[in-house]
Formats: C-alpha cells, sequence, structure tokens
C-alpha cells in the first residue's frame, strides 16, 4: 500500500486497493466459501415420513368418525384434543418432509460412484497429456518467437499466433470437429485419394478417439502455454547462448543447461495454466466427442447442478477437481523451484 501510496497518491492508491479487494472477495472468496459450505452438507429424509403421514390421516378419519357418533362431552373433548395432536404431528412430519433439517459432513464426497470416480481420474490423466503435449508444441514456437532475429520478425509471428484468436472459441472448436467429422475435411481427402469409402460408412472415426479432444484443447489453449514462456524467455541475455556454444555446448545441453532454466517461471505458468482449463473445460470435451468419447469429468459437475438439481452433490464434485488443481499448482512450483514472486513476473 505503502509504494503504490507513493507511486500514485493516497486517493488512486485506495481506489486501486479497494477494487482489489472487492475483486478478491465478491469474485473469488465469496463464491468458493458458498460452494465449499454447500458441499459439506445434505438433506436427508426418512422414507417412512409418507407412510407415517397417511396412517396419522387415517386415524383422523377414524377419530372424526368416533366423535360424530358420540354424545358424551366429556369424550368428544378428548377426541378433539386427540385431532388436535394428530394434526400438530402431521404439520411437523410433512414440514420435515418438503424441508429436511441439514445434515453436516463429508458424504457428498464418498458418494462418488465408482463410474464417476474413474472419470475424475481420467480427466485429471488427460489433463495432464494435453498439458505435456501443449508443452512440447509450444516451447520451439516460444523460442522461436522470444529470440526470432529482429523486432520485425518478432511482430510477424506474434500476430501470426494472435490472429486465429479473434475468433471465438465456439468456432475455432466447431472448426477441428468439421476437419474431424466423420464426414469432414480429413475423411473427405482420403475418400479423394482412394483410402476409404465414405458411403459404405468407411471413415476413420477421429471424434471416438480422446486426441481428437488432446488437439483441440491444444489449439484452442495454445497462447496460455506460448505467452509466459515468450515473456520469460525475453529477458534471456542471449550472449549466454553465445558463449555456450563458444565453448562447444550442443543444442541440446544449451536448452537444457542454459535456456529451460532461465525459462522455468514461464513453463510453470504455462502448465498451470493449461492444465486447470483442460481439467475444467467443458466445451471442448462436449463438442469434439459428441457422446462417443466418453464424459469429461466438468460435464458430470454440470448434470449434477443443472439435470439432477443435486447442487450438494455438483459442489463436492467442483470442490474435488478444485482440490487436485491447487495441488497441481503446488507441484508445478516445487517441481520447478519457483515461488509466487518469480511466478507474478
Amino acid at each position: 500500500m505503502g509504494s503504490l501510496a507513493r507511486a500514485y497518491g493516497r486517493p488512486l492508491a485506495s481506489v486501486i486497493a479497494g477494487i482489489a479487494v472487492a475483486w478478491v472477495l465478491v469474485l473469488i472468496l465469496v463464491p468458493l466459501g458458498a460452494m465449499v459450505e454447500q458441499s459439506l452438507w445434505w438433506r436427508e429424509s426418512k422414507g417412512d415420513i409418507s407412510l407415517t403421514i397417511d396412517r396419522l390421516y387415517n386415524d383422523i378419519s377414524l377419530i372424526e368418525l368416533d366423535r360424530e357418533a358420540e354424545t358424551d362431552p366429556a369424550k368428544k373433548a378428548a377426541f378433539d384434543q386427540s385431532l388436535a395432536d394428530k394434526q400438530a404431528e402431521i404439520a411437523t412430519l410433512e414440514a420435515q418432509e418438503t424441508n429436511p433439517p441439514k445434515t453436516y459432513g463429508l458424504a457428498n464426497f464418498t458418494r462418488m460412484s465408482g463410474l464417476h470416480f474413474y472419470i475424475f481420474v481420467r480427466t485429471i490423466f488427460y489433463a495432464l497429456l494435453v498439458t505435456a503435449l501443449a508443452l512440447v508444441v509450444c516451447y520451439p514456437v516460444a523460442y522461436v518467437v522470444a529470440l526470432a532475429s529482429g523486432p520485425r520478425k518478432a511482430v510477424i509471428l506474434m500476430v501470426a499466433l494472435i490472429v486465429p484468436y479473434a475468433i471465438n472459441e465456439l468456432l475455432r472448436v466447431y472448426a477441428w470437429l468439421m476437419i474431424l467429422d466423420y464426414r469432414g475435411v480429413i475423411n473427405g481427402v482420403l475418400q479423394w485419394m482412394g483410402f476409404i469409402d465414405l458411403d459404405a460408412r468407411e471413415w476413420i472415426p477421429f471424434l471416438e478417439n480422446p486426441s481428437a479432444v488432446f488437439l483441440a484443447m491444444i489449439y484452442t489453449y495454445v497462447l496460455f502455454m506460448v505467452f509466459p514462456m515468450v515473456n520469460t524467455l525475453e529477458t534471456l541475455d542471449r550472449n549466454q547462448i553465445e558463449a555456450a556454444r563458444d565453448l562447444g555446448a550442443s543444442t541440446f545441453r544449451i536448452h537444457r543447461r542454459v535456456i529451460i532454466p532461465h525459462a522455468k517461471p514461464g513453463i510453470a505458468v504455462g502448465c498451470i495454466m493449461t492444465f486447470m482449463l483442460s481439467a475444467g473445460s467443458y466445451s471442448v470435451p462436449a463438442i469434439m466427442t459428441r457422446g462417443q468419447g466418453g464424459d469429461w469429468f466438468s460435464q458430470l459437475v454440470y448434470r449434477q447442478f443443472y439435470e439432477s438439481n443435486n447442487w450438494n452433490m455438483g459442489s463436492a464434485y467442483a470442490v474435488s477437481l478444485l482440490v487436485v488443481c491447487t495441488a497441481f499448482i503446488l507441484l508445478m512450483m516445487r517441481l520447478f523451484g519457483v515461488g509466487l514472486r518469480d511466478i507474478a513476473k
């Protein structure tokens, strides 16, 4: 706060700090706290409540018949008291049936079925594969862009990366869908070359393979992997590369001993962002698989919220995914030996 006040003055610094606090509180802490609280309770009504209510209504009918046939005022008063007691008990049970009390615990996290747990583990594994493939694909691109000779060449390469992202994400995903579809571009080319016959349904089912989702995700999230590495590689002193070459180091050794250690913060940020986007992606697997390649965990979370209307289980699923993503962040920071200050740079 002191540095902000010295740089911008106390009034403007207070506004900036207030906006930052409001951002963290309203858009991060409050929704996260609400989701965690929702995941820790459930309502569980007893299955015999409806039967008990039906029996009580039957008892009331019998008591009313007996009351009408009774002439003794004292016995009528007893019947009235019994009717009042039965009606009060019915009111209590109906309230429990329509609005059962909350029960707090971790049951929402342990109720995940074996199939859903398998999808959860598979989604995390697939997200790790997407992250690894994106790193392999994007590292050479980031290296070329960051160390391109001449600012004009760097600008041209950067624009070439950014221009496709002026198109909406859904349109980019649908573009890959049309390329990989059963009667898409690739299968059409293969038919033109005589390798397959689409009329005989001999197409190659790309969409039934997870690689189609991997490809679309890498293309969709490539900038989130490239930009952090470009930002760190641009600060690399090229004289270190020249010195390593003069000392006889091979290209592989230069990357392993000079470039990659310098790019660790960018690699860590790129991997974190790509993993989190991949693990939580809904549109890409939903569009690319069209139900043929198996669900991703994000689709299960969606169904718990909006199809099953089970917000408690949906919150538990979402919190489980958040915990894994947080663990991945900590693992990447430990693996690359970087802290929050290094990542922020």
